[in-house]
C-alpha cells in the first residue's frame, strides 16, 4: 500500500512538471509574440539575405528587384540625370515630345545609343518589352495610367517625393538620387557628386553676394501667356533664390508660380530677368518683345534680360543639370 501511495505521488509530481513545462513553452511563445521587436520598416533599398535581390519601398509599396541591375528603363528626365550622375547608363529612356521626340538636349551626348521608348505619359510598351529590363523607373504621373502594364514587364518602381509638399526641405530633389544610388550600391558616389555641386554653389554664391543689385525675376513664356516663377515650389527656384542667394522681386510669389498680365510687366523691378521660352511659344515671345509695356521694363531698358534654354525646369532636378545652370548664371552676372 505504501509502495502504491509512493508511486502515485511520483506520478503526480511528473504530471505537474510536464504541465508546468507545457505552460512555460506556451507562455514563452506568447511572450515572444508580445515583446519581440517589430519587423523594421523596409528602407529605400534593403538587400535580402541571399544577396541576389533587394526590396525597394516606393510610392506603390514594396517591390523586389535584382541586387545587380543590368538593364534599366527610365521614364523621367530627373532619374536619367541621377543615373548618369552615378555613372550608370540606362538601357531605355523616354523621349521629350516638346523637343521633337528625342533625348533631352542637355543629356543627349551621354545617351547616344540608348533606346527611346515613347513619352513618360505614353510609354511604348512593346519597345520596353524588347529591352527585357531588370527594373523600370517611373514617376507618379506615369504610374497613374500604366503602372499595372509596366509591372507585368519588369519590377516597376514609382519614385518621387511629392515636391509640392517639401515644406522647408531645400534638398528634396536629392532624395530620388540617393534612392537610385542605393539600388546600385553607389550612395558614396552620389554623395561625392552632391558635395562637388555644393562647392560649386558656394563659389557662385560668393560671386553673387558681391553684386550691388541682385533682384531676379524668372519668367516663362508659354504659348498663350507669361508666368512668373516663385521663390519655392520647384528645385530650380530653390537653386536661384535659396542656394545662390538672388533676391526675389516684389511681384515674385513665395510658393507657386503665377500668370503675369501685360499690365504688370513694367512693375517687374528686377536687376536680372531670366526668360525661358517654351518651344511652341515663339509667336507670343515675338509679340511680347514688340510690346511698349515690355520695352518699358527696367531690366529691358538696362539690357539685363537673359534668354535661357528651354529646359532649365528639367535641369533643376539633377546634379548635372544644376551644374549647367550655375555655369550659365556665372556668365550672366559677368
Amino acid at each position: 500500500m505504501f509502495k502504491n501511495k509512493y508511486m502515485g505521488c511520483i506520478m503526480a509530481i511528473i504530471i505537474v512538471l510536464v504541465l508546468s513545462a507545457c505552460g512555460t513553452d506556451k507562455g514563452a511563445v506568447q511572450q515572444g509574440q508580445t515583446i519581440a521587436s517589430p519587423t523594421p520598416a523596409p528602407t529605400a533599398a534593403t538587400t535580402t539575405s541571399d544577396k541576389t535581390t533587394r526590396s525597394i519601398t516606393h510610392l506603390k509599396g514594396t517591390t523586389v528587384i535584382p541586387a545587380k541591375i543590368n538593364k534599366i528603363v527610365v521614364l523621367s528626365a530627373a532619374y536619367i540625370d541621377h543615373l548618369l550622375t552615378i555613372g550608370e547608363k540606362p538601357a531605355g529612356v523616354n523621349n521629350e515630345v516638346r523637343y521633337g521626340g528625342d533625348y533631352l538636349p542637355y543629356l543627349s551626348k551621354q545617351l547616344q545609343g540608348v533606346t527611346l521608348v515613347g513619352s513618360a505619359d505614353k510609354p511604348n510598351l512593346e519597345a520596353i518589352l524588347q529591352i527585357k529590363p531588370d527594373v523600370i523607373l517611373i514617376e507618379s504621373r506615369t504610374a497613374a495610367s500604366t503602372y499595372e502594364q509596366l509591372q507585368k514587364i519588369a519590377p516597376t518602381i514609382v519614385m518621387g517625393n511629392e515636391w509640392q509638399e517639401y515644406e522647408s526641405d531645400v534638398h528634396f530633389w536629392q532624395k530620388d538620387l540617393l534612392m537610385i544610388a542605393e539600388m546600385y550600391d553607389k550612395v558614396d558616389a552620389a554623395k561625392a557628386k552632391i558635395a562637388e555641386l555644393e562647392v560649386k554653389v558656394s563659389k557662385a554664391r560668393e560671386q553673387i553676394k558681391t553684386l550691388s543689385n541682385k533682384n531676379l525675376a524668372y519668367l516663362r513664356v508659354r504659348e498663350k501667356n507669361l508666368q512668373l516663377y516663385a521663390q519655392n515650389g520647384h528645385p530650380t527656384d530653390v537653386l536661384l533664390y535659396n542656394d545662390l542667394g538672388f533676391m526675389p522681386t516684389a511681384l515674385t510669389p513665395k510658393d507657386k508660380r503665377i500668370d503675369l498680365s501685360m499690365e504688370k510687366i513694367p512693375d517687374i523691378q528686377a536687376d536680372y530677368v531670366l526668360l525661358e521660352t517654351d518651344p511652341n511659344a515663339s509667336d507670343f515671345l515675338k509679340n511680347l518683345k514688340a510690346s511698349p509695356l515690355w520695352k518699358s521694363t527696367p531690366a529691358v531698358m538696362t539690357n539685363q534680360i537673359f534668354e535661357t534654354d528651354s529646359f532649365w525646369l528639367f535641369k533643376g532636378w539633377g546634379v548635372i543639370g544644376r551644374g549647367e545652370i550655375i555655369d550659365e548664371i556665372l556668365k550672366i552676372i559677368k
